[in-house]
């Protein structure tokens, strides 16, 4: 068996699994004035309005244009710089790229915009939204009074903070005019609305910090947040003073009760991805075990925990025998703190399970299943049981580079960076450790 090899083709299976617009075509149907969604029938009885923002909007929509066609009246597709190509084309609809993870002018465009159009969608008419993964940056209309330069701030704070991504949502969805069930609010027609989850669990009120459904949180829970992790002194002043009407009841909340006009649904997730990989590994012949679709943590100590199950099944054929494949979806974090280098989750998670596998017969990868994994152009990292002595003969001080956060460098020198290009999908991250038979005695 080649464990290098076998780890790429189930990584590739799972992420191919997750394709949006793959899971769009499955889930949509029209059937003469009528568009079936998982079993649920829809009147199209006027207009027809498209809405998608996300990394995967362009693939999800360009599912939703061979369906519906010349019905669409009008659509806007908003996704991250360099994910454009292959949306669909058609008259009015019109595609804006935008900065992920940090938000930039068009992602404010994109928000401003997305507003426009939903408050024209009639009674009677029909508004499509797809929802994936980068949305919250991507789809941006900040509160009264809060430049974009302060939400920006904000959104940095809360990234480098180690807070986990439905915390972070919920302070973007309380300073937000469409996240938090908000943009929902503005629909006068039948809204249906189709996610590809980026969130561990799939609660819909975090995916892109929920544009479309009833939110559970408040502004009390966005400020407890935010003194946890030691944000509140040091945000920006337009956003402490939006929270504090927030806290007084002096400013809308988020929505907080279901709507019957509208419609949401699942299309894709992380549970589906791991699932694809597991059936995978068994085509190939070993022995797979799914630990969890729920994975979070911090990346490097999540790491030691998988490399010592890695470790038992190399030396004790536990909890599986070899030829054995271990598969775990999920997201982890990164507490950046005053060092910061260049890497992501995946490839801090790389490095750190490097020390753990050292000398064992043993390939692991992680990968964010977008393509992308932190501010970089690699989606993860790939190491075995040489890579700790590759590093150092190459100069590498390992603890020191997982210190700085700096896990992309010393990933480059030893050729370990899992490099995919944007998949054009985005279900959170995935790790695959493939532990092959051992030799067998001379």
């Amino acid at each position: 068996m080649n464990a290098r090899e076998d780890a790429l083709e189930i990584m590739q299976t799972a992420i191919e699994s997750a394709d949006p617009y793959a899971a769009v075509r499955r889930t949509l149907k029209v059937e003469e004035n009528r568009l079936m969604v998982q079993g649920e029938e829809f009147p199209i009885g006027g207009r027809v309005y498209l809405l998608a923002f996300g990394k995967a909007a362009c693939s999800m929509a360009k599912a939703v244009v061979e369906i519906l066609g010349e019905r669409i009246e009008e659509g806007l597709i908003v996704t991250k710089y360099g994910y454009a190509r292959g949306c669909p084309e058609l008259e009015g609809l019109k595609v804006i790229e935008a900065g992920h993870p940090v938000p930039d002018e068009n992602s404010l465009l994109g928000g401003k915009l997305g507003l426009e159009l939903a408050e024209k969608v009639g009674k009677n008419d029909l508004l499509v939204v797809l929802i994936s993964g980068g949305g919250s940056a991507l789809f941006l209309h900040p509160e009264e009074g809060i430049s974009l330069r302060d939400k920006i701030r904000t959104n940095e704070l809360l990234l480098k903070s180690g807070a986990r991504i439905h915390e972070i949502n919920t302070v973007r969805k309380h300073i937000s005019k469409v996240k938090g069930g908000k943009l929902a609010k503005r629909v006068k027609g039948t809204l249906i609305s189709l996610i590809l989850s980026d969130v561990v669990g799939d609660p819909l009120e975090a995916i892109a910090s929920g544009p479309t459904v009833k939110d559970p949180t408040t502004f009390a829970d966005a400020f407890r947040i935010l003194r946890f992790y030691g944000l509140w002194d040091r945000l920006p002043e337009s956003v402490r003073r939006h929270l504090e009407l927030g806290l007084e009841g002096k400013v809308e909340e988020t929505l907080k009760e279901d709507l019957p006009n509208v419609h949401n649904f699942i299309v894709g997730s992380n549970a589906i991805a791991c699932e694809s990989a597991l059936s995978k590994a068994g085509e190939l012949g070993y022995n797979s075990l799914l630990l969890t679709t729920t994975l979070e943590g911090e990346a490097r100590e999540i790491a030691l925990a998988l490399g010592s199950i890695v470790q038992e099944i190399a030396g004790h054929d536990r909890p599986v025998p070899r030829p054995a494949v271990l598969i775990a979806g999920g997201e982890w974090t990164v507490t950046i703190g005053e060092r910061a280098g260049l890497g992501g989750p995946n490839q801090e998670f790389a490095l750190s399970v490097a020390r753990k596998i050292d000398k064992l017969k043993a390939v692991v990868l992680a990968v964010d299943t977008d393509g992308t994994d932190g501010p970089t152009d690699a989606a993860g990292g790939l190491v075995d049981g040489k890579t700790l002595e590759r590093l150092r003969e190459a100069g590498v001080d390992v603890e020191t580079a997982l210190k700085n956060h700096d896990s992309y460098h010393a990933l480059e020198k030893v050729g370990a960076l899992l490099k995919t290009g944007p998949t054009g999908t985005n279900v959170n991250s995935l790790i695959v450790a493939v532990i092959p038979e051992p030799p067998e005695e001379p």
